[in-house]
């Protein structure tokens, strides 16, 4: 039985949003219905793919006119609910960036439609299908437990990502926009239920709205002892000195990505070297009986990992799957909220200086 082409709707065009459409383009399943977005961006990318799209300022219209079978939002955070609500309701499966809404009680509101209306929704958690990223969790889970998880992905923004990052923090903070990321990896390797956070941020900047800040560190808490942190800082100012760090540590040795091209001067703001990894190096904590390390540190060379595009084309077929063959997203949609619950909770601590209990 010959399946339907899914005809999708695409909404926002910024570096995620292009990738996206490109990835309908290039996979099987897929056909473009139109393009939304309030600025030229949307004719940008419909050159780049072709230029024989049809290009929408209102997403409204679009929705009314294209009557698309999914709908792929990768506009700001501020506009995540309305849109993915909308959607759903004009009969749409939807792709959504993370995070799934600004703040937790949309998220919550997003999934409970899909639930809903039976509609598929899959959240744009694109290390979730890196195979080097879930290589890294599974060594992780190896370490034994309290587990030490250290990550950061600070960004030294300038011209048009400054732009970029400006226009999130009229909404978010760098630690709940990014830092989703990060603590549904840190949920993945202890499966363990974070109790406590912890966190502190600093304004750098005249350039973002005064109850923002662009500089933030989390630490959380988890049930079985162990403990992370994550740091995310964005903007012209910030030090590209260890600005990818990727390291967790357990009883039994220690696990880090070691991205020496993607840590490279001058790579911090590269939106395609976020997810590189190029080498994991792995340690193990076994000793001699005269105090020496028994084992040399293993090194597991990535040089054939996907770029960022195929990330993203990887991303589209677990969507098209989803909607073809009525995938449970249960877990997927639960694991969104609970990361951006966390995340807030984070920014909750920054704003109050205390801790918050989970």
């Amino acid at each position: 039985m010959e399946r339907k082409t899914v005809r999708v709707l695409v909404v926002g065009c910024g570096n995620m949003g292009a990738s996206h459409a490109l990835a309908y383009q290039l996979l099987d399943g897929f056909e473009i219905a139109g393009i939304v977005s309030r600025g030229d961006s949307k004719k940008r990318l419909n050159e780049k793919l072709g230029g024989e799209y049809a290009l929408f300022d209102s997403f409204t219209e679009a929705l009314a006119e294209t009557k698309p079978d999914a709908v792929c939002i990768s506009t700001y955070p501020d506009t995540h609910e309305e849109y993915a609500i909308l959607a759903m309701e004009a009969g749409a499966h939807v792709f959504l960036e993370k995070p799934v809404a600004d703040t937790v009680a949309g998220a919550e509101r997003v999934v409970t439609k899909a639930k809903e209306l039976n509609k598929k929704l899959v959240v744009g958690y694109i290390l979730r299908h890196h195979p080097s990223w879930i290589y890294f969790i599974e060594q992780a889970q190896q370490l034994g437990k309290p587990l030490v998880m250290r990550m950061n992905l600070n960004q030294q923004s300038h011209g048009l990502m400054w732009q970029v990052h400006r226009n999130l923090m009229k909404s978010l903070s760098p630690i709940v926009d990014c830092g989703v990321h990060y603590i549904d990896v840190m949920c993945q390797m202890t499966r363990s239920k974070p109790v406590q956070v912890s966190a502190i941020g600093a304004r750098l900047t005249n350039d973002i709205p005064e109850s923002n800040y662009n500089y933030g560190q989390l630490q959380i808490r988890f049930e079985d002892g162990s403990v992370g942190w994550y740091e995310a800082g964005w903007g012209p100012m910030i030090s590209e000195t260890a600005f990818f760090v990727k390291d967790v540590i357990g009883p039994k040795g220690s696990v880090s990505i070691v991205a020496k091209k993607a840590s490279a001067e001058g790579q911090s703001d590269d939106v395609s070297s976020h997810t590189k990894t190029e080498s994991i190096r792995i340690h193990s904590a076994d000793l001699t009986a005269d105090g020496r390390f028994a084992k040399e540190d293993k090194w597991v060379d990535l040089e054939d990992e996907p770029d960022h595009q195929e990330l993203c084309n990887r991303e589209q077929a677990y969507f098209l799957q989803a909607i073809q063959e009525g995938l449970d997203l249960t877990d997927h949609m639960e694991d969104a909220v609970n990361s951006l619950r966390i995340a807030f909770a984070c920014d909750e601590s920054v704003r109050t200086g205390r801790i918050v209990e989970l």
